[in-house]
């Protein structure tokens, strides 16, 4: 796959891409709770941060993944429930839509197919990453079609491999994607690792996770500076460097926040190469006091 991201850090000098890692993690919380304490903008003299879109430095604050923990946690004693309710809510991945459906709809698939074309505002789902088509025993399912009528028929298979990855994301990504053969496996990969939020013990929070194509130029920048071998081992030393570069942090960071954030990073250090523009939805425009 081409990484249209592989040349945004090329010429760029970063001193100590570790210290800049918690620095942005840092000053991007600092934003949320000023915002949500309802400040007036700007919430930083940080230009790059004052003009450009970020997601929050933990993304359960963020509203998509909010709106996904409430919509699941009532299923959080049922995995095969808890699961099916994860799958459509990443399909999904629209904090509107979700917050007028009770999860108990998903099991009357025609009552969620009218309600999703009838009683929600359009589009039902979110643009935020891609969900592409997938295969099921010789057919191909778009979007609409696969977390509606085709989902509810996988949830054993799916739970099942689930069950049989030891709690590793990535196992169990693959394992589903070698049936569902989507070209972008990455809503597989969210929904999978949302469980660990739930359930621990069948989705470790500190299992390895895929390096996004957007994470890959500033993780590549953490590992050489670390002198480590992967991303992985990077991730885990990001994980144990936290306590000495950020001792007050709200929580302790996991693999896959080690992942998301530096993806996040190399946004913000292409608006400083200039190889990304404030353009587009990559500009923020403040809309009220949260996220």
């Amino acid at each position: 796959m081409n990484n249209l991201y592989e040349k945004a850090l090329d010429g760029l000098s970063i001193e100590d891409p570790v210290k800049s890692f918690f620095d942005w993690c840092i000053e991007r919380e600092n934003i949320r709770v000023k915002r949500e304490k309802g400040i007036s903008a700007p919430w930083t003299d940080d230009p790059i941060f004052q003009k450009g879109r970020f997601l929050n430095t933990f993304r359960e604050d963020d509203r998509g993944s909010k709106a996904v923990q409430r919509f699941c946690a009532p299923l959080k004693d049922s995995l095969p429930d808890l699961v099916h309710a994860l799958f459509f809510a990443r399909w999904c991945n629209k904090d509107t839509t979700l917050d007028l459906l009770d999860p108990s709809i998903l099991k009357q698939t025609k009552n969620l197919k009218e309600f999703l074309l009838n009683s929600v505002s359009q589009p039902w789902c979110s643009a935020v990453y891609p969900v592409v088509s997938m295969h099921w025993e010789g057919k191909v399912y778009e979007r609409f079609e696969a977390c509606t009528d085709l989902l509810p028929a996988l949830v054993d298979f799916l739970v099942k491999c689930i069950n049989a990855s030891d709690g590793n994301v990535v196992t169990a990504t693959e394992m589903i994607n070698n049936k569902f053969g989507m070209s972008n496996d990455f809503p597989i990969f969210m929904a999978v690792i949302d469980i660990s939020w739930f359930d621990p013990e069948t989705i470790k929070p500190d299992t390895p996770v895929p390096s996004g194509i957007g994470a890959i130029p500033y993780l590549d920048r953490l590992q050489d500076h670390l002198g480590l071998e992967d991303h992985h081992a990077t991730a885990l030393k990001m994980v144990e460097l936290q306590a000495q570069y950020w001792p007050n942090s709200p929580r302790k960071f996991t693999p896959v926040d080690i992942e998301y954030l530096s993806c996040e990073c190399r946004k913000y250090f292409s608006y400083v190469n200039g190889t990304k523009k404030f353009e587009g939805k990559n500009v923020f425009t403040p809309k009220g006091n949260f996220n």
